[in-house]
């Protein structure tokens, strides 16, 4: 029964995982995108949970913990991939399942029998091979650090899932802890970068003002009798000078002409709207993904939940008509022999 709950949990994060690809060629901010999907999880929990009739315990507070390292591990891995290699935080945050299988063993004694670990094997390297770019080089390991805590904070917040089910905890209200906690970090983050954003205009804005009054003081051209006194060195520092600063106001126009042309951002409300409709992807696969954890073993569940790339695959290869490559097509086949492989042995 396991497996039914995470290959539909897949499913659900597959389906976000196409938004979040659609979503990053928009002209909008992801903290606050986030922020709406953590809203959407935050209200749809809280509903069901009253809904249900969920009793509210100390064993929810573990939802701090999974908000927590969910905008952690997030957070790390969008910074991964603007500073560093693509390909290696893909491939780190692939290798999530094997960090849990191995914690997972040393917290709870999670035992895999031979079929199982190599089950587990099969679907990892599936999924490594799926993710893995021919343009990565080991030497080149810039963003690493990224990677690594984005790999570790993705497979503590599949522990917190885990110990949650562990202390009997209500999912629901589990769920509504997890996702408000997120929501207040996303909301603080964005703040922040608001400030940053609004503080670097302002002083834009003042050096620009500045450059305008000290031309204006400047008188544009020497007086007939100034000119004729000038010294001819006095000139051609004069006239150099002249030149540099049209050579200065150059880059200025043509970034504002590159400002004009760029798409209008996207207002905060459909930016949060937006979210909050991808959060609905979100938080059902939470909501499916918590019933594994509580019948399965830790690291199975996280490796069949590491399939939801298939799906993305698919949506590539129908909508985007993009060719699928003879490794991503061995990574498939890899994966899906091992999601199999559990299937028999259940």
């Amino acid at each position: 029964m396991w497996l039914a709950f995470a290959l539909s949990a897949a499913i659900c994060f597959g389906l976000r995982g196409i938004l979040y690809q659609w979503t990053s060629q928009r002209p909008l901010d992801r903290n606050l995108m986030l922020l709406g999907v953590y809203l959407s999880g935050a209200t749809v929990s809280f509903v069901a949970a009253l809904a249900l009739g969920q009793a509210w315990s100390p064993a929810a507070l573990t939802g701090v913990v999974m908000g927590t390292f969910s905008f952690i591990s997030n957070a790390s891995m969008y910074k991964g991939f603007s500073v560093g290699n693509p390909s290696l935080v893909a491939i780190f945050t692939a290798l999530t399942p094997v960090v849990v299988a191995g914690v997972s063993f040393l917290l709870w004694g999670e035992k895999l029998n031979p079929l199982q670990a190599l089950a587990l094997a099969v679907i990892v390297v599936g999924v490594v091979i799926i993710r893995y770019s021919s343009d990565l080089s080991w030497r080149n390991l810039q963003g690493v650090q990224w990677a690594l805590l984005s790999m570790a904070t993705f497979g503590m917040t599949d522990m917190a899932s885990k110990q949650a089910m562990l202390w009997h905890a209500e999912k629901m209200v589990t769920l509504t802890v997890m996702f408000s906690t997120g929501a207040v970090l996303f909301f603080v983050s964005w703040s922040l970068g608001a400030v940053r954003t609004r503080a670097a205009r302002q002083a834009k804005a003042m050096a620009a003002a500045a450059a305008a009054a000290a031309a204006q003081q400047r008188t544009p051209a020497a007086s007939g009798s100034e000119a004729d006194s000038e010294r001819p060195e006095e000139k051609q520092v004069r006239a150099s000078a002249q030149r540099a600063e049209a050579d200065a106001s150059r880059p200025a126009l043509h970034s504002a002409r590159s400002e004009a042309e760029a798409p209008v951002p996207w207002s905060a409300g459909r930016t949060i709207g937006w979210g909050a409709t991808v959060g609905l992807s979100n938080v059902a696969g939470m909501m499916l993904i918590l019933p594994a954890f509580e019948r399965g073993i830790t690291g199975l569940v996280s490796a069949v939940m590491a399939t939801n790339v298939l799906l993305i695959l698919l949506y590539i290869r129908l909508f985007l008509k993009e060719r699928w490559t003879p490794k991503q097509m061995l990574g498939m086949l890899c994966a899906l022999l091992g999601v199999l492989g559990l299937r028999l042995m259940e």
